[in-house]
């Protein structure tokens, strides 16, 4: 039976390290070696520390997928849309590898993330470090509660997981990475009413705006235009808020099983419709990175180890 990557519908942590690698070195079978290692790796600090609840993703670039995998492609496999519109952007950036680690211990993420990088030089670069927290009951640093749309329970797995309509890659997930920088400061000088009408939810009980409250330019209307029922995502998000004293941000992680999902989003957020509509919050924050990978079953990662 075909195995999917736990993180990809593991729960929600209290920690993650986020890990974007380009490859430097031209071996593609050593690389399929010590993905297996990789995911060896994940397996025994989920044991080890089995109270931490680790799980982790790996996932392959879009553009590195034919050097490591040439003979055997996802089916809906596509590039980062590089999207812009006005003053609005969606950059991709460089990353041949996209490594997700995920604990309720800050040390074990960090852990692992050595062990990782020992164990992929000299083939990798590392391109970005980028260290996730839960923040206060699941929420952005805006302060609203983040993942609000996530599908729940079994319907995760239906949303995040390739099928048997894909046979060779059941089990899989198309994964889009971007890495969001909050103007804070900006934000913050907003009052509640007009926050709550740019995100299109109620900041403390998180209630979805109706009618006439909900505008149709505000974070919550964009992003349901992007799904074919707007009862429900297309996607599994795995978001996690970022940053220090002087910086703060989101992660924004979306698993899905077609890229499709992502694509309708991010056009539905940057580019204004006939009304001039766009997602309001990104006069707020900016993506600053943008990445289309794939996460293949373990079974998958293991058996091309083997061939």
């Amino acid at each position: 039976m075909t195995q999917a990557q736990k993180g990809i519908c593991a729960e929600p942590n209290l920690h993650a390290l986020f890990l974007t690698f380009t490859v430097v070195d031209d071996d593609p079978q050593a690389m399929r070696v010590k993905l297996v290692r990789i995911l060896d790796l994940l397996s025994y600090f989920d044991d080890e520390y089995y109270e931490a609840m680790v799980s982790g993703v790996l996932a392959i670039g879009t553009n590195y997928w034919y050097e490591l995998y040439p003979d055997i492609i996802p089916r809906e496999l596509a590039p980062f849309p590089d999207i812009h519109c006005e003053d609005r952007n969606a950059p991709n950036s460089p990353g041949d590898l996209f490594i997700l680690i995920k604990a309720d211990r800050i040390d074990i993420c960090h852990a692992i993330g050595v062990e990782i990088i020992q164990l992929l030089k000299p083939h990798v670069d590392l391109y970005e470090e980028v260290r996730g927290f839960r923040y206060l009951d699941g929420r952005d640093l805006t302060g609203f509660v983040d993942g609000a749309e996530n599908p729940r329970g079994m319907k995760k797995f239906d949303v995040a997981i390739v099928g048997d309509d894909d046979p060779d890659f059941t089990g899989g997930s198309y994964l889009h990475i971007q890495r969001y920088q909050h103007n804070m400061q900006k934000w913050q000088l907003l009052p509640l009413a007009k926050q709550q009408h740019i995100i299109g939810r109620g900041k403390t009980d998180n209630t979805l705006l109706d009618g006439t409250d909900l505008a149709s330019d505000s974070h919550t209307a964009r992003t349901q235009l992007a799904t074919p029922n707007k009862n429900t995502s297309a996607m599994l998000t795995q978001n996690m808020p970022y940053g220090d004293m002087s910086t703060q941000g989101l992660f924004f992680v979306s698993c899905a099983n077609s890229p499709q999902p992502f694509i309708k989003l991010l056009q539905s957020r940057v580019i204004a419709d006939e009304d001039g509509n766009y997602d309001k919050l990104l006069d707020f924050t900016t993506a600053e990175t943008g990445g289309a990978f794939f996460a293949p079953s373990v079974t998958f990662i293991k058996q091309q180890a083997k061939d």
